[in-house]
């Protein structure tokens, strides 16, 4: 057969394929074999390993974080533990706490890395290294200084379970002869005075004119060496006339008891005095040292003058009236049980341009020796922070 003149197609040989057909054919079976030969390397590789199970590093630390946390968590929870079923403390010591209790209640607590060993140590130590633990009471936060009458100082630690002092004294503000408190520009104090005989003859209305809201004026008082209840001479003539000035009137009690009884004595005294007059502000136990002599009270221990205040607070508030108890600092924390106390309000007497006493109190006496119109001698000046008046 004769091919066409323009057909230039070439053969090798008889049995060869045109060149056109051979080429795309040898690349094909090329790729075929490839692939062939690499499968057949996969399968050989995958059957010689050993199957194995991966663990991210990740996962690893991340377990090996939580089995330290649990074994410290556990710890710290025993040496707590430990701790506390070892403590002797009352609800009556709650007041004041010891130096022994001071990685507890003094807000240092047992850090991360802490263990039994850790606290059995402290627990053992000298009060020396246990001071140094604690730092400088003067500038910890935790403690708090009392000045006895002697002069000599004394730091206390500060309960953290008691209702803390929570003023913000940037708004004290001492507007002669007045101490004010102010919360956003207003106003939110009330200003007072407490008034006995040794104020002799007092003007209500010039007093009320000169910025006073509120008098405290003494009811009574027992003896402290004889224990006659007895009234204070100006007491009728001052509420009569501190009424009619438009004064809020609240009083206070002399207190000497040294019985139950005879604290239930006195209150009843004071209801008595009191059921023919309006009675805006508290009815206050007020308690004091007696200067240059030696009281009657001063034979009770802490716990027997705190059921004194108690028996009296809490038979004036069944009459109606609204209790409270006075103090100065070293009054408050060393004759008293605070903790047993809780609920009551406290009248502080403290003469401070800004008091430290750490715990609330609601009334402040400032000075005794203020001078004020309607008083010809010294005055004692108060500032309170609730109008009694509404509550």
């Amino acid at each position: 057969m004769k091919l066409d003149d323009d057909f230039d197609e070439e053969y090798d040989d008889e049995y060869s394929l045109p060149n056109r057909y051979r080429t795309p054919i040898l690349r094909n079976a090329m790729i075929v074999s490839s692939l062939l030969i690499l499968l057949i390397l996969c399968v050989v590789i995958a059957s010689n390993r050993t199957p194995q199970r991966s663990i991210p590093i990740s996962y690893n630390q991340t377990i090996s974080s939580a089995e330290a946390q649990y074994q410290e968590q556990s710890a710290i929870e025993q040496s707590v533990n430990d701790l506390i079923s070892g403590s002797t403390l009352t609800a009556d010591d709650l007041d004041i706490w010891g130096d022994e209790h001071s990685s507890v209640s003094g807000g240092n607590a047992v850090s991360g890395n802490s263990g039994a060993n850790d606290l059995a140590s402290t627990d053992n130590s000298s009060q020396g290294n246990a001071s140094s633990l604690v730092g400088d009471p003067a500038t910890d936060g935790l403690h708090t200084r009392i000045i006895h009458e002697d002069g000599e100082e004394e730091w206390v630690e500060i309960n953290q379970y008691l209702p803390q002092n929570e003023y913000d004294y940037s708004g004290l503000v001492y507007q002669k002869p007045l101490m004010k408190y102010y919360e956003n520009n207003t106003r939110i104090s009330y200003a007072g005075v407490d008034i006995s005989k040794e104020q002799d003859y007092v003007d209500f209305n010039e007093l009320k004119k000169a910025g006073i809201d509120f008098v405290m004026l003494r009811v009574g008082q027992r003896g402290y060496t004889s224990g006659e209840i007895t009234m204070d001479e100006n007491f009728t003539d001052n509420i009569k006339r501190a009424t009619e000035a438009g004064l809020d009137v609240g009083v206070y009690f002399f207190s000497q008891a040294i019985t139950i009884e005879e604290a239930e004595e006195e209150a009843q005294f004071v209801i008595d005095a009191l059921k023919d007059y309006e009675i805006t502000y508290p009815v206050v136990f007020y308690l004091d040292d007696v200067p240059g002599g030696q009281a009657r009270t001063d034979a009770l221990d802490k716990m027997q003058q705190t059921n004194m205040a108690i028996t009296f607070m809490d038979k004036i508030a069944e009459a109606g009236y609204f209790p409270m108890f006075y103090g100065d600092k070293e009054c408050l924390i060393q004759h008293y049980s605070l903790g047993s106390m809780n609920g009551y309000d406290v009248w502080l007497s403290q003469e401070m341009d800004i008091p430290d006493y750490p715990y609330r109190y609601t009334m402040w006496q400032y000075t005794t020796q203020g001078r004020i119109d309607g008083i010809a001698g010294n005055a004692r000046l108060n500032i309170c922070f609730i109008d009694y008046s509404v509550k």
